[in-house]
């Protein structure tokens, strides 16, 4: 199989040689933004939500992304089409750039760019989840950090929090609690549980990243008439579910089997948003214009 081909500043590299500078302040700070996605057909799923989210992620990092929606567009489809993928994972970041100072940013950086994408097969209708089951979830002692520390709404390269997250425990997925012991997220995926036949989900007031697939799925829901509250909650809540789910890029919709060890049931409004989700993605992605 011939080497995968990366995206570096605007030029496809074999991936042995995609590097960046030592000095580059997404390596050296995490100073920088990322959008995870995936290409549905050959094509970025809700690419207009995600560079939308990016530019909202630079701006709360007080710097532009240095490139043109347009050009990031075409240099995404072409590193696709580089590798010949029509089913993929895409990840796409731009860094402040090489700077040799000190810890406060340059005023004019050269933002960096780096396009990566790996085969990442369908699941959905035409074939297997990216998971090898429903989720098991661990409530852990690391909290989310605050948003006004670090806005919970940029998607950046610093990680750590996350990290810290899933150090704690071997479950598929750990969910962080805010500083008033309040439910925020999992380190890569939001929240959904249901309870006394209503969906819940952590309210975006707190340091809940702002999903993209979050978003696709409370509008799914509304127009299945089924009510997702946006609130406050506890980890008890999420003990008592009737039933729960993760929504992510990757994993679209997924199941959670086990919190603490608990087991939780089916959810019949959880199955039906995965049902929906699937024909919104066969609908967006594969049906011919024609038919």
């Amino acid at each position: 199989m011939s080497e995968m081909l990366y995206c570096v500043n605007g030029e496809l590299v074999p991936a042995s040689e995609a590097t960046v500078s030592v000095q580059d302040r997404g390596f050296k700070y995490g100073d920088a933004v990322f959008e995870t996605l995936r290409a549905y057909d050959g094509q970025p799923f809700e690419w207009d939500r995600h560079v939308a989210r990016l530019h909202r992620s630079c701006e709360l990092l007080g710097f532009e992304p240095g490139y043109s929606d347009e050009f990031l567009h075409s240099k995404t489809l072409e590193t696709l089409a580089a590798n010949d993928l029509s089913e993929a994972y895409i990840r796409l970041s731009v860094t402040r750039g090489i700077h040799s100072g000190k810890l406060s940013p340059p005023s004019d950086p050269e933002q960096t760019l780096v396009i990566i994408v790996s085969e990442l097969p369908r699941g959905g209708t035409e074939g297997h989840p990216v998971w090898d089951g429903p989720a098991s979830v661990e409530i852990v002692d690391t909290a989310r950090v605050a948003d006004d520390a670090i806005p919970a709404a940029a998607k950046t390269h610093n990680y750590l929090n996350g990290i810290l997250a899933r150090c704690e425990s071997g479950a598929d997925e750990t969910v962080m609690t805010d500083a008033n012991g309040r439910l925020s997220e999992g380190a890569t995926s939001n929240l959904i549980f249901s309870r006394d036949g209503r969906l819940h989900t952590p309210t975006l007031d707190g340091p809940v990243l702002p999903g993209i697939t979050r978003a696709v799925v409370k509008e799914l829901a509304a127009q299945l008439g089924i009510e997702i509250e946006v609130g406050s909650y506890t980890p008890a809540d999420l003990r008592a579910a009737d039933g729960a789910c993760l929504t992510n890029t990757t994993w679209e919709i997924r199941p959670i089997e086990k919190v603490d060890g608990t087991h939780l049931g089916n959810c019949e409004q959880i199955e039906a948003l995965r049902t929906a989700f699937d024909e919104y993605v066969e609908s967006t992605h594969y049906d011919s214009p024609d038919s």
